[in-house]
């Protein structure tokens, strides 16, 4: 993250603040320093805020340690290997197995061998003040730091995620891996078994399996069960091939670690399974522990307006995952650039931009949100899937295409196995929903977003024509099949 703006406070600039204040007043104090806390800060300063974050881990917070960076590299070699070995010619040259110890150094560096001081010097540079320590509400525009207080115009409460740990008799006990321990771990377990079918599960499943592990998948649902069905079907698919036991529709009913140091997993058929070690990938929930909310009586499930302003409270913000709203990265980013511009124009007075699509309020959170799980093969999506689209009442059609058939698939990778999916909303003529399955298809959701979030007519999108051979050429074939479709009823 990089910023050219200038600090307008009149604050001393400091990395940390000092343990000697007692009291430091700014426009607005931010608690969590991860990407959206800092996207807050940094949106607000840039409007003249005097801003500072509190932080009590890790400057960059969980995506740039635990999650999104330190995944993705551990990911990405194994991702290599299978996609050279889906062309002749690149298929030969490979002599070996993937060096696991290169792939956890490159993880390491990606992680700056989990040390913030960039993050921190960045913040210096960005005109933000640094507060070490867990921050506490204890009053309108009121914080306490470990003892220290502080007060402010406003307060953002930027504060992440904290793992879901499901309730099994032995569980906590045997002390398994979450995924922190996991994107953090110094060494490869012989075997794994991973409890959860969503995305960390079936992640950390393809870069362990690539890095010589055994995996088990074990999921109550199917794969990825957020999604269109077909993507969780062909990921299921492709784990088995990498050798993955994949199981179905599977509960635990006991979790033990032996006192040779391995896992012994029950399931409630009664069979046991064992491992060196168990990750635990069951979802996550807002990380609201500890901050003062009852005792300010303020709802914990902090209810907000399009600005992240919390119900209510018109001093109090709450910006990314801790508002439930939408647990990516790139979307809590997103909902920072407008409230920290928000903010900043409420303290000065200026006027605000809420109405959809205005400057200051997150309007894409409802209907227009993209991610990719970075499995092999890929799965990206943004809007809605065919089901939410139905159960919101909408005149619904949909339209499915073999990404396999299309000459830039082809050439991308023999034996392309891949799909793509359409939902258009009949009334207005527009999409409200896209799914992308395949090896790369990461590349192809932005352009579904854009038609999404600019409610592009599917009669004007038939004039986007697709390079050739790319696989933005499915978007034709969607199409055509679509015109053709809607022709025979």
């Amino acid at each position: 993250m990089s910023s050219t703006a200038s600090n307008t406070s009149t604050a001393s600039n400091t990395s940390t603040a000092s343990a000697a204040s007692t009291t430091t007043d700014y426009d607005l104090i931010v608690i969590g320093g991860g990407p959206v806390g800092e996207n807050v800060a940094d949106y607000a300063t840039k409007q003249g805020a005097r801003v500072a974050i509190v932080e009590s881990e890790l400057v960059g917070g969980e995506c740039s340690y635990w999650a999104c960076m330190p995944s993705k590299a551990l990911l990405r070699s194994g991702n290599a290997i299978r996609a050279a070995k889906r062309l002749p010619g690149a298929r030969e040259a490979i002599t070996g197995d993937i060096e696991a110890g290169a792939v956890l150094a490159r993880r390491d560096e990606f992680v700056s061998d989990w040390r913030d001081d960039g993050q921190v010097e960045w913040l210096a540079a960005a005109g933000i003040d640094l507060i070490r320590g867990f921050g506490t509400l204890t009053g309108a525009g009121r914080v306490s730091v470990d003892g220290r207080n502080y007060s402010a115009r406003a307060v953002a409460l930027a504060t992440g995620s904290v793992a879901v740990v499901p309730q099994i008799p032995g569980l906590a006990e045997a002390r398994p891996w979450g995924t922190r321990e996991i994107t953090s771990a110094d060494h490869v377990p012989q075997s794994l078994i991973i409890l959860g079918g969503g995305v960390a599960g079936v992640e950390m499943a393809f870069a362990f399996a690539a890095l010589g592990s055994r995996i088990t998948v074990l999921s109550r649902g199917s794969l990825l069960g957020r999604e269109e069905p077909f993507a969780g079907e062909l990921v299921a698919n492709a784990l088995a091939a990498e050798g993955v036991d994949v199981r179905i529709g599977v509960s635990l009913t006991r979790v033990d670690r032996g006192g040779d140091g391995n896992v012994a997993v029950t399931l409630d058929s009664g069979d046991t399974l064992h491992a060196s070690e168990m990750l635990v990938a069951t979802g996550r929930k807002p990380a609201i522990l500890g901050l003062g909310l009852e005792g300010l009586g303020i709802d914990p499930k902090l209810p907000v307006d399009d600005t992240m302003r919390v119900d209510g409270a018109d001093w109090l913000y709450a910006v990314g995952d801790v508002n439930g709203r939408s647990l990516l990265t790139h979307q809590g980013k997103y909902q920072a650039r407008a409230a920290g511009e928000a903010i900043a124009a409420r303290l000065r007075g200026a006027p605000v931009h809420d109405a959809a699509w205005g400057r200051h309020v997150a309007t894409a959170d409802h209907a227009a949100v993209p991610r990719v799980i970075f499995s092999d093969p890929e799965v990206a999506a943004v809007g809605l899937t065919e089901r939410q689209a139905r159960e919101a009442d909408a005149e619904v059609s949909t339209v499915e295409y073999d990404l396999g058939k299309v000459a830039g698939a082809a050439l991308h990778a023999d034996g392309y196995a891949g799909r793509a999916k359409l939902v258009i909303d009949e009334a207005r003529g527009v999409l409200v929903g896209a799914t992308f399955v395949g090896q790369d298809v990461a590349e192809l959701v932005h352009s579904a977003t854009v038609a999404i979030v600019g409610e592009v007519p599917l009669d004007r999108l038939w004039h986007a024509v697709p390079s050739y051979p790319t696989m933005s050429e499915v978007w034709l074939r969607l199409l055509e099949t679509y015109r053709s479709e809607r022709a025979a009823l």
